[in-house]
């Protein structure tokens, strides 16, 4: 947490120092208005712990619009645009949203010192369900498909572009 205290809407003696508070404090993780930060983060110890967090809560988002008995209004609580610019600049309007179940049945990669793939199936117990959700949008001139996941990541960071923590204020969001 940033602050160890909290602020009251009127004046009173406290002995600690308020020299980092020299600048403004806007909406959303302290930033100044022109900052988009309005949205939680997803915190992991690493790239992988990160990407399990993400489809964690995407298998919950899916869950929670199955359930859902107005698809439409759990789209808009979820920030989910009904409307998006394309590449054109023409307005691409959401027209479908799918959920797809897989099951990985193994895995195949290049195999050394040969143009044929090198295939490992898994055993029974390590084939898992997994469920992804696509939304597409469409204009006259253009059709986009976005994957649940991806848009998770950009809404929530990676933990490479997550460099907003520091917001140059010298003082960090977390410790």
């Amino acid at each position: 947490m940033p602050h160890d205290h909290t602020h009251h809407p009127h004046n009173h003696d406290h002995d600690h120092d308020h020299a980092h508070h020299n600048h403004t404090h806007g909406p959303g993780h302290n930033h100044a208005p022109d900052h988009d930060h309005l949205h939680s983060h997803v915190h992991g110890q690493s790239d992988a712990d990160h990407a399990e967090e993400l489809k964690i809560l995407s298998s919950s988002f899916v869950e929670g619009f199955r359930k859902a008995e107005d698809k439409a209004s759990y789209l808009r609580l979820a920030d989910i645009a009904f409307q998006r610019k394309g590449k054109d600049g023409l307005t691409m309007h959401l027209v479908d949203a799918k959920i797809t179940t897989n099951w990985q049945i193994g895995t195949a990669c290049p195999a050394f010192a040969t143009r044929e793939l090198a295939y490992l199936p898994f055993p029974g117990s390590m084939i898992e369900e997994r469920e992804t959700m696509t939304f597409t949008y469409v204009s006259m001139t253009e059709r986009a498909d976005i994957d649940l996941l991806s848009f998770m990541a950009k809404r929530f960071g990676t933990p490479h572009n997550h460099d907003h923590h520091n917001d140059g204020h010298g003082h960090s969001h977390h410790n």
